[in-house]
This record gives structure tokens, sequence and C-alpha cells, in this order.
């Protein structure tokens, strides 16, 4: 059985777009709550909560995180950029995981891995403090065998491998180049002992090719599925993901 968990920034994003200058992140007027929105897709069968607390606070806040700690009951995966701002809240917030992630001001959302590579010792002491407070850390990456390797000799006991650049390609004539590049990235990870995450743009469509990527533990999607919530619900989004996940 493939994981499913559920990132819960689109939710966020909706909010912050009428409510950006409120003094609180939930009450009064100040909707949609993501909490809310945690716990209805625990409720349709999600097995983790995932949230993106940006630098910027663009979208998810602080306060957010702090409920999501004390409210859900499956996982709290805390993606993050590798900075000393974020190792100590994580530090004080003790998720289930973190997932380290690039970030760039200018973008929408993530794109592309982190570079393990070029931020080896940056990547390092993060991973280290997480181990020894006994956080699970993944690293959001390319299916590179580079950034694998070095991954696994940093100690991270997780990968969640980046498929936006598969999913990008889905229509066009590098679909199957990039569908490889993930498999041959899947057996290095398992085989260098690493846990096999993945994540970005997989929606209803391409899951019918991603589920059969070998190893995978768990997924994280977000887009996909709150924009499917939109029209159906976020339950009926969930279970139909998770049945398209594991037919």
């Amino acid at each position: 059985m493939i994981l499913l968990g559920i990132n819960i920034d689109h939710c966020a994003t909706v909010r912050e777009a009428r409510y950006r200058d409120a003094v609180e992140a939930v009450g009064g007027a100040v909707e949609p709550d993501p909490i809310a929105l945690a716990l209805l897709a625990e409720r349709a069968g999600a097995d983790g909560i995932t949230a993106h607390l940006r630098e910027d606070r663009r979208h998810v806040q602080d306060r957010d995180i702090w409920r999501l700690r004390e409210s859900i009951a499956t996982r709290l995966n805390l993606e993050m950029a590798c900075t000393p701002e974020m190792v100590k809240l994580a530090l004080e917030l003790k998720p289930a995981s973190v997932c380290l992630v690039p970030e760039s001001r200018e973008e929408i959302t993530t794109e592309g891995g982190l570079d393990v590579v070029g931020n080896r010792e940056k990547v390092k002491v993060c991973v280290d403090a997480m181990n020894a407070a006994g956080i699970k850390t993944s690293l959001f990456i390319d299916p590179d065998e580079p950034q694998i390797e070095l991954a696994a000799e940093l100690g991270a006991p997780w990968v969640e491998l980046h498929t936006g650049a598969y999913a990008n390609a889905y229509f066009g004539d590098k679909r199957a180049q990039e569908f490889q590049r993930l498999r041959l990235g899947c057996a290095r990870a398992h085989d260098c002992g690493l846990t096999v995450n993945a994540g970005h743009g997989i929606n209803y469509v391409n899951i019918a090719e991603v589920r059969t990527l070998p190893h995978l533990h768990e997924l994280n999607i977000g887009h996909s599925i709150i924009s499917r919530a939109l029209f159906t619900g976020i339950e009926e989004a969930i279970v139909t993901m998770k049945a398209r996940m594991n037919p």
C-alpha cells in the first residue's frame, strides 16, 4: 500500500488571498481554515498532513503549524528551508518528520529539487540536528544518482523524489525519458537504504503510471487534490486518489 500525505498549503493560499492582513490566522470572518481541512482529510483516509512554512509566510502561518501539531491524529510533515530559523522552529515543534526543500522568493510553489551536493554542509547540519531530536528527515531531491547517494551518506532516512519534470513532460515527447529517470532514482534510493517518497505535479491522470514506480512508500499531493475538492469536496477527492494509488 502506498501512503498518501495531503499538502494543505493551497487552502492557506486561498485564505491569505483575502485575509493576509488579518491579525489572527483563524476565527471570525477569516476562512478557510487549513486545520479544519486537515481534519476532514484525515477522516477521509489521509495518512499524514504536509505543510510548508515558508520564510516569507506567503500561505501557511506559524500558528497554523502549531495548531496542526496540536490537532491532527496522523503525522505532521513539515516542509522547510534548510535555515537556522527553520531548524530552531522544527526542534521546538517536534513534527513526526521534516522535508527539506529549496526555496525561492519568486516561485509560486516549490520548483526543482534541493541541491544536496551544492549545499552539503548546510544540509548535513540540519539532518544531524533532526536525527539527534528523533525527527525523521526527508530530502526533496531530483532523481539523480549523486543527489541520492549523498542523501544516504549524510544520514537522511528518507528522500522525496521530485516528480515535477515528469509531470510537466506527461503530454510531451520526453515523458518516457523522465519516467525512466524516476524509475532508476527509486531503485538507486532503495539500494542505498532510503525510504522512497515522491511528490510534485501528481494528479488523477498520471497517478496510473506514478503508482508503478518501484519501492514507493508515500506520495505527497496537494494542488491536484485541493483543485478537485473545489468541485467534489475534500473527502471524495481523497477517497478517489487513494483508490487510484492502490487499485
